[in-house]
């Protein structure tokens, strides 16, 4: 089963990606969510998951920096982390995939977009847990 965590300050927007992912072929992945990178990263320390979409905007620990916190620690640093944004522009998604972020999507996402952005990582991990 995939695991996924879910990171936007926002209760909806966390709760229409997930809807997006599940349209998009995760229907029975386990989802986590938490309402900034620090929760994220606690909630990382007390299991793994597949991948991460996070927000790039959110208080007490953004998107960027968690990404940045991720990509520092060997225990992190191969988890994807898809980057969720309204205000992303093409300059700073050349610096995220920089940085390490696996893909950057502009806000609202979309099933196809997700898809066409994330597919190829929906399908690896899946083979990998079996369940492709």
């Amino acid at each position: 089963m995939l695991k996924i965590l879910i990171v936007d300050d926002s209760s909806t927007a966390r709760m229409f990606i997930r809807r997006c992912l599940e349209i998009a072929g995760c229907q029975g992945a386990d989802f986590k969510e938490a309402g900034n990178g620090k929760e994220a990263l606690d909630l990382l320390r007390e299991a793994p998951v597949d991948f991460i979409l996070a927000d790039l905007n959110m208080p007490v620990l953004d998107g960027r920096n968690l990404l940045k916190r991720l990509k520092s620690s060997p225990r992190t640093c191969d988890i994807p982390l898809v980057v969720v944004s309204s205000a992303s522009n093409p300059a700073s998604d050349v610096e995220l995939i920089a940085e390490g972020a696996y893909a950057v999507l502009s806000k609202p996402i979309t099933p196809p977009a997700l898809i066409a952005s994330i597919g190829a990582l929906i399908k690896k991990q899946e083979a990998s847990h079996g369940t492709a």
